[in-house]
């Protein structure tokens, strides 16, 4: 990114910095500049982790110099202390993020679903970055080619990162089956929600890996949660606020396991935005709040099912064997309809994997296909988490 022209001056005794430029003045705290300061002394050079003990560093600490040669700008400190550090990375850094940046949200009349082929993935960094950027960008993406047996998309989750076990083991069976343990085990339709939110922490991807799929009904359905959010946001604000503020408890019992957890149906983050929804009605547990908080969260909740329960915002598919969903489960409200098995068999197989390895596998072929592209060497460590 090109440097913007700018002009530095210290303020409020040299406990700041002002930088000037044509989109504005930002003004930095000498701590905070600091603490971060880009040398081998207080940031490891392969990691960015720091190396001082920044708790420890003088409160009252000021810039006693700051001068700005083109793009750099050299740094001296009350405390000792000289730096020099790029002011357009500094500016970058402090530039506020874009609402939901790389998010396209969708309703149900979506055109065109978000598509990787299992093999190219498997075999090409570029391939395998477009599928992670279309999952961070629509919050599913469908994966054709998988191949047809139990395990088949196991060695592209290697890919990414290790598969997440739960008390049900690693990638378990989703087909009717006598006794059914979970409510996914059986022939019934399920209403849109998020798996799994009595766990902590919450399974962030699900890869469901169709087998066979010759039964009568079982279509998938899928709704953009954060889209869904943001429309009641802007219908009904009391719901929305509501159903931020209210945390309903989640359970799941059996003859073996104990998992609870709690959480409100629409998480924001510290900017405001979405950051997490949740739904399940089969495993809610809502507390014995007062009456009036009751009857406002129930109000909201009905306002929000009517949403995503709702024929503007499903998405309906049916997958096909050797093709698996790949949805974010922070995000993404999914259910099914139900089915009938004197049609065929239907035979899921389904696993977790985890937000952070995906994140980190995507951002990390980001930059490595970008240092390719630019020339520049890349000496980093291959890495999946």
């Amino acid at each position: 990114m090109p440097s913007a022209p700018l002009s530095v001056c210290l303020t409020d005794s040299g406990r700041q910095l002002q930088l000037s430029h044509p989109e504005g003045d930002l003004t930095l705290e000498a701590l905070w500049l600091r603490e971060r300061s880009p040398d081998d002394a207080t940031l490891d050079s392969l990691t960015g982790q720091r190396l001082i003990e920044a708790a420890d560093l003088p409160l009252d600490l000021r810039l006693s110099e700051a001068q700005l040669d083109g793009d750099t700008l050299s740094l001296a400190f009350s405390d000792g202390h000289a730096v020099s550090v790029s002011s357009s990375v500094l500016l970058a850094e402090c530039r506020a993020p874009q609402a939901y940046q790389g998010m396209t949200f969708w309703k149900g009349d979506l055109a065109q679903l978000p598509e990787a082929d299992f093999a190219a993935a498997l075999d090409d960094d570029a391939a395998l970055l477009d599928m992670l950027e279309q999952l961070q960008r629509f919050g599913f993406v469908r994966v054709s080619g998988v191949p047809d047996h139990e395990d088949g998309m196991q060695s592209l989750i290697h890919r990414i990162g290790p598969l997440r076990r739960t008390n049900w083991g690693g990638i378990a069976d989703v087909k009717s089956v006598a006794n059914a343990y979970d409510l996914t085990m059986t022939q019934r339709g399920l209403e849109p929600h998020t798996d799994n939110p009595y766990r902590d922490p919450i399974p962030g991807y699900i890869w469901l890996h169709c087998l066979r799929n010759a039964a009568q009904g079982g279509d998938s359905t899928l709704v953009d949660g954060f889209s869904a959010a943001e429309h009641l946001r802007r219908e009904d604000p009391e719901a929305f606020a509501c159903l931020t503020e209210v945390s309903p408890g989640f359970r799941y019992h059996d003859a073996t396991t104990r998992l609870e957890s709690e959480g409100p149906l629409i998480e924001l983050d510290s900017r405001g935005q979405v950051a997490r929804v949740r739904f399940s009605n089969r495993t809610e547990r809502v507390p014995a709040l007062p009456s009036a908080t009751l009857r406002r969260y129930y109000a909201a909740r009905q306002a929000f099912y009517r949403l995503i329960a709702g024929d503007d915002f499903t998405l309906h598919l049916k997958l096909a064997p050797g093709q698996m969903l790949i949805m974010d489960n922070y995000r993404l409200f999914h259910g099914r309809s139900a089915f009938q098995l004197e049609g065929g068999i239907r035979h899921m197989r389904q696993g977790y994997v985890d937000r952070d390895s995906t994140a980190s596998r995507r951002l990390l072929l980001a930059d490595q296909l970008a240092d390719q592209l630019s020339g520049r060497p890349d000496n980093r460590e291959e890495a999946t988490a």
